[in-house]
């Protein structure tokens, strides 16, 4: 029953509806990736390099005949792959900052150029009544 308990908490604080907007979004931007460095980033660098398709390097340890299948190691598609996780990498670090930079924006209670939540208002307005309380105490 705890189990279950749990799983509705979960469910009912958003937890679930976040991750998954998370996933769905992920999964999306990683097509927008894929094409950003298929089509934009690879070109050039194969012009660059003469023409070479990186997704075709590849060392070649057995090669195919009628009986056996080729064996390689594709060492231009791991290459591929990692660029991709570069871009994703520095892609979500610049929007996090940028989240982080408008999240700290909005907590900022002296910054009257963005709106101040409520709770984070509340408990400014909660601290200057307390030192206004114990400042007249304290004399």
């Amino acid at each position: 029953m705890k189990l279950i308990k749990e799983f509705k908490d979960f469910v009912v604080k958003g937890n679930m509806l976040d991750m998954a907007i998370g996933i769905i979004i992920g999964a999306s931007f990683n097509s927008v990736v894929n094409v950003l460095v298929k089509n934009i980033i690879l070109p050039p660098l194969s012009l660059m390099s003469d023409g070479i398709n990186f997704q075709e390097k590849k060392l070649i340890l057995r090669t195919q005949t009628d009986k056996t299948s080729q064996v390689s190691i594709d060492y231009g598609l791991f290459a591929e792959t990692i660029l991709d996780f570069i871009i994703v990498g520095f892609t979500i670090f610049v929007v996090v900052k940028f989240v982080n930079k408008l999240k700290r924006r909005a907590d900022d209670v002296k910054d009257m150029t963005v709106v101040t939540p409520a709770d984070v208002q509340l408990l400014s307005d909660i601290k200057e009544l307390l030192k206004i309380q114990n400042h007249k105490l304290s004399k």
